[in-house]
């Protein structure tokens, strides 16, 4: 049997992901801070799709946490099949204001580690000739965003980087896929101090949704999927705007 790795499996998307690859009849490596939560979800899994739960304490945002994460599962007798990159954070506020040290946290998080994870676990993907990347990105990642500068430049960066590996992988039988929420009821926006603007008070969808759309969209060899119809028509109207024009409706977006 395979296993599936997902990180920021604890709360939200992360933790729905989890279920739907148990579902799937895989064995899970759940990633997160929480131990507590990772806890709970381990035994819900256990009680409800009977598979195996291995649960892996780790702060992803430390520069040395994906190696430490790849040593402590090399001795795993079956594969790792599937890689699920879920674990993120953002920050509100202007560039300029915000702390400087944990916005670098934050691309830590975001692109250091989901990148490093790709690369430690596609090669054994390769020599299987099987294997399904699914990194998490967000409707973000496809305009500028002032008041979330550094967090919508990361998510552009999973896109385009996740797109270049889907065609470089796909011969190898590997498939790699792009998930691109729009706002989601999760612990994100609380965390991120987003729960009072415009963006959280309209067209939410759950975390439940969202992680199916974006399993299946995996499971069928799709490169890239924005979840829900109207996220989806507004991240294309997004390609005609001005940069600017993007920009402004974005700050409107996220303005308390």
């Amino acid at each position: 049997m395979a296993y599936a790795l997902i990180t920021g499996a604890s709360t939200g998307i992360g933790r729905d992901l989890a279920k739907l690859c148990a579902g799937a009849g895989y064995d899970v490596l759940a990633v997160a801070r929480n131990q507590a939560q990772l806890e709970t979800l381990a035994l819900e899994i256990r009680n409800t799709y009977r598979r195996q739960v291995n649960i892996l304490v780790k702060d992803l945002s430390r520069p040395e946490a994906p190696a430490e994460l790849f040593a402590a599962i090399a001795d795993l007798h079956d594969p790792i099949e599937m890689l699920i990159n879920n674990a993120g954070v953002g920050m509100l506020g202007f560039f300029a204001d915000l702390d400087a040290a944990k916005q670098m946290e934050m691309l830590r998080l975001n692109v250091d580690a989901l990148t490093s994870l790709t690369r430690l676990f596609v090669p054994s993907m390769i020599a299987l000739h099987k294997g399904y990347v699914l990194n998490v990105a967000s409707t973000a990642a496809f305009q500028p965003g002032p008041l979330m500068a550094v967090y919508y430049a990361s998510k552009a960066y999973v896109v385009s980087f996740s797109s270049a590996l889907h065609n470089e992988l796909k011969s190898q039988g590997v498939v790699v896929t792009t998930l691109c929420p729009g706002p989601t009821l999760t612990e994100f926006q609380r965390r991120a101090q987003m729960e009072d603007t415009a963006l959280f008070r309209h067209s939410v969808m759950d975390s439940t949704t969202v992680a199916r759309i974006g399993f299946d969209a995996m499971m069928r060899g799709k490169p890239l999927v924005v979840a829900g119809r109207l996220n989806g028509l507004m991240a294309f109207l997004t390609r005609f705007a001005p940069r600017q024009m993007a920009a402004s409706m974005a700050r409107r977006m996220q303005e308390v």
